[in-house]
């Protein structure tokens, strides 16, 4: 009779601790952030080159939006002809 529940024994052993909530959360977190880089990257060679292109691009843009607002509309004039 004691032989059909062989696993009993064990069971205690077979428990998985999960983690408190902010450990989990923190984990959560960092996996979605690997994952959004992991899919944004999917195909390029070299993402750091690929940041340093946007990064370099918002600079640009940037200095474009602050020269346009000090010159005070430079940028548009109109014309009659």
């Amino acid at each position: 009779m004691g032989m059909c529940l062989p696993c009993l024994g064990g069971a205690a052993d077979d428990v998985v601790v999960t983690p408190d909530p902010d450990i989990r959360r923190r984990q959560l977190a960092e996996a979605a952030e690997k994952r959004q880089k992991e899919t944004t990257y999917r195909g390029v060679k070299n993402p750091e080159a690929v940041e340093r292109k946007k990064k370099k691009q918002e600079e640009i843009e940037k200095q474009e939006m602050t020269s346009s607002v000090s010159g005070g509309g430079g940028g548009l004039r109109w014309q009659v002809g």
